[in-house]
């Protein structure tokens, strides 16, 4: 019934056992050298996208500094210009007139406003006591 194993049949496996992990082994290998390959190609093309956003981004912060700039600049002349403005001066001295008591004669011969200009002035005034 039992019949013996020749004795080279223990070495045929085992060859055989080796030469299929050896096959693996290359094969994983070159799997290794393929995930390795894609994976540089990757970070070679993130590290691109990664440089292209970051330069676009200073570009955007240094002209949003000079943005900044330019508006704190338009935004001083144009309190100096409030501040250095006669017609605006005669128009808050008249409200300031008005308040006190001042009539449209009064008010055209200090500010030196036109009539219709006294009388809106006063009206106003008078608008916003009510």
């Amino acid at each position: 019934m039992f019949t013996e194993i020749p004795s080279y049949l223990p070495w045929v496996l085992t060859a055989t056992a080796i030469s299929l992990v050896f096959a693996q082994g290359i094969m994983l290998g070159r799997q290794n050298r393929q995930l390795r390959a894609m994976l540089k190609d990757r970070c070679d093309t993130l590290g691109r996208e990664l440089h292209a956003t970051a330069s676009g981004s200073m570009g955007v912060g240094q002209r949003l500094v000079v943005c900044e700039r330019q508006l704190h600049e338009l935004r001083t002349t144009l309190d100096e210009m409030r501040q250095n403005d006669p017609l605006r001066i005669s128009y808050d001295e008249a409200s300031r007139l008005v308040d006190l008591g001042a009539d449209i004669d009064d008010l055209m011969n200090t500010c030196g406003i036109s009539r219709p200009e006294a009388e809106l002035v006063s009206a106003l005034k008078k608008r916003q006591a009510a």
